[in-house]
């Protein structure tokens, strides 16, 4: 054997390789965030257009390493597209306004046995799965989400006057993963529908958290919502307010910019919007120099 073909490098030597260097740059971000809150909304629509069983694993291991990494990562899941589908099996037509569900008294009887007995335990079993000590707990729990009623026009989707973490941080101190259903209650105990990317960015902020993620079917934040071209990597709160009042953020994508934004100016230090779609897109984002979605700072 000739020493030029001696030379030539094993390709299982260069993928080893290529494994080693992904480590070593996710090695400054893990010691960055160990001990830190990271909050990360998981929509239904983040499994759009993919296995449901596969979505759902990649994420629950995402998850499972950012907590064996020393990271606290706190789940804040809707179920939109879940709930969308019970009532038509049931015969009800689902209704939006402004990206908001109109939620009457059967509604939200539905709303609550999908949260509660679908998406909820699916998600806490998944994250169990792999070794990772998963807890369901709903808004309505402790009272940590009180709200009021938005509009009558809309039934019970509620807004949230107050967040009493205390639950979720006890929780974190027990080295558990909190997976927190997007229900609250009025002053009645009436039970309301809260959209969970507000839900999302009211809890982040109350737990003074580092990071919020949203996971989705859309691979970030377009400067022009019609041209995939227009993607922007980085954006800063500022940019967001400006795209939300030129029209070019639009239905369901109003309440996921306006709590992200908002999360921002009162703490938050940066979020993330990403295609939960991708596999491990959350560790792609979060500990690689590249990214592959939005990341919204202050500014």
């Amino acid at each position: 054997m000739s020493k030029d073909t001696r030379s030539v490098i094993d390709p299982q030597v260069a993928d080893s390789a290529k494994v080693a260097n992904l480590l070593i740059e996710a090695l400054p971000y893990i010691q960055k965030f160990a001990g830190k809150v990271v909050v990360i909304k998981y929509g239904g629509n983040a499994l759009a257009g993919a296995s449901e069983s596969d979505a759902l694993g990649s994420f629950a291991k995402d998850v499972a390493l950012l907590h064996a990494v020393g990271i606290k990562p706190v789940v804040v899941h809707g179920g939109g597209p879940q709930i969308s589908a019970l009532m038509e099996r049931l015969g009800k037509t689902p209704s939006f306004h402004n990206g908001l569900r109109v939620t009457d008294a059967e509604t939200m009887e539905i709303v609550s046995m999908v949260l509660l007995g679908t998406v909820n335990p699916q998600l806490v079993s998944a994250i169990n799965q792999h070794g990772a000590p998963a807890v369901g707990v709903s808004g309505q729990d402790a009272n940590m989400f009180m709200v009021t009623s938005r509009d009558s026009a809309l039934g019970f989707v509620g807004d949230i006057t107050k967040v009493d973490a205390t639950i979720v941080k006890q929780m974190l101190d027990d080295s558990q993963i909190p997976v927190v259903a997007t229900l609250g209650t009025d002053n009645t105990g009436q039970a309301y529908n809260i959209n969970a990317d507000t839900a999302a960015g009211a809890l982040a902020e109350a737990l003074g958290a580092q990071k919020l993620v949203y996971l989705t079917d859309i691979a970030g934040v377009r400067a022009d919502k019609d041209d995939q071209g227009s993607l922007l990597r980085q954006a800063t709160t500022s940019q967001l307010r400006s795209l939300l009042g030129s029209g070019a953020i639009d239905g369901g994508m109003i309440p996921k910019i306006e709590s992200c934004v908002a999360a921002i100016e009162r703490g938050v230090f940066q979020a993330h919007i990403l295609d939960g779609r991708i596999a491990h897109v959350l560790l792609l984002e979060l500990f690689t120099d590249a990214g592959v979605g939005t990341m919204v700072s202050k500014g």
